[in-house]
Formats: structure tokens, C-alpha cells, sequence
């Protein structure tokens, strides 16, 4: 006779390897570095005063 299988710690580890899958489809899909972040933050900040600048009264 085999060794008794707990199904429970089966279960829960199959739902950890999806989750984890997933997490990682996710960080390749929209990850971004933290210099991708700065660079795109600071993009935006310069568009933001450049339009207030060109703005009429």
C-alpha cells in the first residue's frame, strides 16, 4: 500500500504556482523600472509646464 496523499497541501500548492505564473505574466506586461518610472514621471511634469506656459490670461 502507498503513502497516504494530503490533498489539502496539493491543492494549495498547485494554487501558489498558478498565482506565482501569474505574477510573473503581470511583472513582464507592466513592470517598469524604477528609472522607466522617473524618466515617464519627469516627461509628464515638463508637458505639465509646458502647457501652463502656454497658457493665455
Amino acid at each position: 500500500m502507498s503513502k497516504p496523499v494530503n490533498l489539502n497541501r496539493f491543492r494549495k500548492e498547485k494554487a501558489r504556482a498558478e498565482k506565482k505564473a501569474r505574477a510573473d505574466q503581470n511583472a513582464v506586461a507592466f513592470g517598469r523600472t524604477k528609472a522607466e518610472k522617473t524618466q515617464m514621471r519627469a516627461l509628464a511634469d515638463k508637458a505639465a509646464r509646458d502647457l501652463d506656459g502656454k497658457k493665455q490670461e
